[in-house]
């Protein structure tokens, strides 16, 4: 319970803020000062937009009525806040909190860190078990709450929510109705049905509001929201359906009609909820109904629910037992009385206990609050540590001179330690030395199986190839290395390979007899083949271009050049694959034999370049080479007598292979 001699109660619904400014009377009663309504429109339940509509809101009334209170209770729209009515089994008290914080997670449908939530225990039944009231809202809503009455200059005291508030104005007002009563407070989003029975209650929040009324006039009229809200205040009212003779108005037939459909959904929720209440919560038929909310006093709204429900229907009056200011309008307040009561529960949390008090404050805000009730306490304290600083800052002074004095001591102690560092620094420097040259040594006995380890690895992607082709023909297959070596080879038509022109015509190369260590020299860079070496061809015996390719098209000899199968049209890879080092060798030239495809199924309508590309594809794919620089060589040369075919790769290395 709070105490305030005035203070504020603000309802921050979806369609409207109501504020109101009450005292404590010293008869310890609550006494209305004065109240105010100002309409939000559609914005009001837009989510983007309703901080700042509600807060432009809340500053225009406060500057208008000149509120002198500062302390202020909020009440968190029905559309905003989870509500639900949880039994408990019969537990010791010390495990109730704990049975209360599982159930919230169970029923919260969000994470517990980003709400805030709050129970009331509202009794017992007859079998031991606790009816608890359990609410929670997200954390950022009530923050939002809070920045707006900051703004405001204002003081948020308690947070609370629709059902709850109204529960306390009724019981306040009417607490001499023992049977069962029920109150429907219609707002703009949402409606709360509560139920009243010999100290039970049960509330329930229904997800239809009146602003569906406006909304769907405004679509059939070709209106905007605003206009449409209007007339709907001032001109419409509940059909009473049967015989009864439309209106000559065309907005009060349309809105008429409309509202009756959206009362008829109402009563639908309503007549579900009294069948829940009655058979799971054990509550008896309703005696009456009261009606409260803004859309509450459209014209018929009660004889509708009268002749639905069968039962008397009446308005809810939250101020049958408060105190009003001889200043107040009674005209003016006895027009939207209906719609206050929550505003009038709000102002009940400062006056005695409630049968109902949560609040919704979330951390946040109270560590704020707690700070600024401290913040005299801080400026105080500061002021004093400065006094101290000033003390210490001359005690300090006398120090320094003693301090200085140990210092000369300690240098004097460190000179030695510090030739001992620059004497480690050297050592630390020939480690790391020798640890670079142990570095590529390393390197170097790795480089020395390094060409094993790629030739293992090609045997391993053609076993895979072999593989491949055997499953999508169901037959072995057959493809293997035939000639690795590190210079182009240059075919002729007889079949007969070399490496370029005679020795004789080679740049470099002497035309006498080589010595043993020339000889030895050449075989060791693959400058020679076995055997004589091959005259170049002459012009008339060059084999013709493939289809497409012409002399003097890159990639095909001028007349009279020999034609060399592993140079691609416009590919220089030769030249960039080539190592400027003479002792590494960056280009391998490989040439694979494979038995043809339809030697082994005459009936494959496979080409033989499946297999070329399955080895090509594979080469480019694998770590050890160069993708971008692995090229096909262009051509395919078929041997029918045996059945094979072969074909040539330029195969780059991503490591050279370090001769030396």
């Amino acid at each position: 319970m709070l105490n305030s001699k005035s203070f504020l109660a603000v309802d921050f619904g979806a369609g409207s803020l109501k504020l109101a400014e009450f005292e404590v009377t010293e008869g310890g009663g609550l006494s209305l000062k004065h109240f105010v309504i100002k309409r939000l429109g559609l914005e009001g339940s837009q989510e983007t937009k309703r901080e700042a509509v509600i807060l432009k809101a809340l500053q225009e009334l406060i500057a208008e009525h000149g509120t002198k209170a500062k302390e202020v209770n909020v009440c968190a729209p029905g559309f905003h806040v989870f509500s639900k009515f949880v039994k408990l089994p019969p537990v010791d008290a010390g495990k109730v909190t704990q049975i209360i914080q599982y159930e919230a997670q169970q029923n919260v449908p969000f994470p517990l860190a980003e709400v805030v939530w709050d129970y009331q225990i509202l009794g017992s039944t007859a079998g031991g078990e606790l009816e608890v009231l359990l609410v929670a809202i997200k954390s950022d809503i009530v923050e939002g709450l809070f920045r707006v009455t900051e703004s405001a200059g204002l003081r948020l005291q308690i947070c609370d929510v629709s059902p709850a508030a109204l529960c306390n104005a009724f019981r306040y007002n009417y607490g001499d109705l023992e049977d069962c009563t029920m109150l429907l407070d219609i707002g703009a989003k949402t409606s709360n049905l509560l139920f009243f029975e010999k100290g039970k209650v049960f509330a329930r929040s229904i997800n239809l509001g009146a602003n569906s009324i406006t909304q769907d006039f405004a679509n059939e009229s070709k209106q905007k929201f605003d206009p449409a809200e209007k007339i709907k205040i001032e001109e419409g009212f509940v059909s009473l359906g049967g015989a009864y003779e439309e209106p000559e108005n065309p907005h009060q037939a349309a809105i008429s009609k409309i509202a009756r459909q959206f009362m008829t959904r109402l009563h639908i929720q309503v007549n579900q909820t009294m069948q829940f209440y009655r058979g799971q919560q054990g509550g008896s038929a309703p005696q009456r109904l009261f009606l409260a909310g803004g859309a509450s006093i459209m014209p018929y709204t009660a004889q509708f629910f009268a002749e639905k429900l069968n039962v008397p229907v009446e308005y809810f009056n939250p101020f049958r037992s408060l105190q009003i200011d001889p200043a107040v309008n009674l005209e003016e307040l006895a027009r939207v009385a209906h719609g206050m009561g929550e505003v009038v529960g709000l102002g009940l949390r400062n006056l005695a206990h409630c049968p109902v008090e949560l609040n919704l404050m979330p951390d946040s805000t109270l560590r704020w609050q707690s700070f600024n009730q401290k913040k005299p306490y801080f400026i105080a304290t500061l002021a004093s540590l400065v006094l101290m600083a000033f003390a210490v800052g001359f005690l300090f002074n006398k120090l320094a001179d003693v301090k200085k004095t140990q210092q000369d001591k300690l240098q004097q102690e460190i000179q030695p330690l510090q030739q001992k560092e620059q004497q480690f620094k050297r050592v630390h420097g020939e480690l790391k030395r020798t640890q670079d040259e142990l570095t590529q040594l390393t390197t170097w006995i790795e480089d020395r199986y390094y060409f094993a380890d790629i030739l293992s690895e090609l045997r391993e992607i053609l076993i895979r190839v072999e593989g491949a082709t055997k499953t999508r023909l169901g037959a072995e297959t057959g493809v293997w290395l035939e000639e690795i070596n590190t210079l182009r080879a240059v075919t002729s038509l007889t079949g007969a390979e070399g490496f370029g022109p005679p020795a004789a015509e080679r740049p470099g190369v002497p035309s006498g007899p080589l010595t043993p260590e020339q000889i030895e020299f050449r075989k060791r860079y693959g400058l020679d083949t076995p055997g004589a070496a091959q005259p170049a061809l002459p012009a008339a015996e060059l084999p013709a271009a493939p289809p497409g390719m012409e002399s003097g098209v890159p990639g095909y000899p001028a007349p009279g050049m020999p034609y060399d199968p592993n140079a691609v049209a416009g590919d220089p890879s030769a030249a960039a694959g080539a190592p400027s080092n003479p002792n590494e060798i960056a280009t391998l030239n490989l040439v694979f034999r494979a038995v043809t495809l339809r030697k082994i199924v005459p009936s494959t309508s496979l080409p033989d370049t499946d297999i070329v590309f399955a080895v090509d594809n594979e080469l480019r794919n694998h770590p050890l080479f160069d993708a971008e620089r692995t090229k096909l060589d262009g051509q395919i040369l078929t041997d029918e007598t045996s059945g094979t075919f072969t074909f040539g790769v330029t195969l780059a290395l991503k490591r050279p292979i370090k001769l030396l």
